[in-house]
């Protein structure tokens, strides 16, 4: 069964995305989508991963049990395996659940730009994504200058947007499609110095 509306997908390496999310994006979007629907409503972001959790593992499991990916997008966010990786598990779910000609199946990946939008792929571009560079400081007290007030409207237009994509999700399978990339190979041990 689904356990999350929204997987938000970024470059984890990223102070000032990581920042962004943890301060502005995710508060505000939980807040202002939970005001408007019936049902709890529950992001993921990997920040609640428990500590000592295995993260491949439980990444996996939430992107599963997640209906809309939200991945924010800069131009590493594309050269990212585990970005990537999120993207395309989405996109494969949108491929199996394709509606029938003639009938609209609303999509699943709903991108928003934090930076620089220049240099993304040509898929990426196709989106649509949703510009919110204007509003992309990662430090606290941004939600005391005026542009917060703009940045929240654009909240309200995002969570509107992603509540029919949220409420028009297919129904949840045990086979949703996870891709991850490859393992790392371990470091060499280092010998001590003497």
């Amino acid at each position: 069964m689904y356990e999350y509306d929204v997987f938000i997908s970024y470059l984890r390496t990223a102070g000032d995305i990581s920042a962004w999310i943890r301060h502005h994006f995710h508060p505000r979007l939980l807040e202002v989508l939970d005001n408007n629907r019936y049902e709890d409503v529950k992001i993921f972001f990997d920040d609640q991963v428990r500590v000592g959790a295995a993260w491949p593992a439980e990444l996996n499991s939430a992107l599963q049990r997640s209906r809309v990916l939200v991945p924010v997008c800069s131009p590493k966010y594309f050269r990212d395996e585990w970005c990537l990786a999120e993207w395309a598990s989405m996109a494969e779910r949108e491929t199996l659940t394709a509606a029938a000609p003639g009938e609209h199946r609303p999509p699943l990946i709903y991108p928003v730009i934090f930076c620089d939008s220049r240099h993304f792929p040509d898929w990426a571009h196709a989106r649509r994504p949703r510009d919110l560079q204007q509003w992309n400081h990662p430090f606290e007290h941004f939600q005391t200058a005026p542009a917060y007030l703009d940045f929240n409207q654009q909240i309200k237009q995002i969570a509107a947007e992603l509540e029919e994509l949220i409420e028009r999700a297919p129904e949840w399978r045990s086979d949703w499609p996870v891709r991850t990339p490859p393992p790392e190979p371990p470091q060499p041990a280092r010998m001590p110095r003497f």
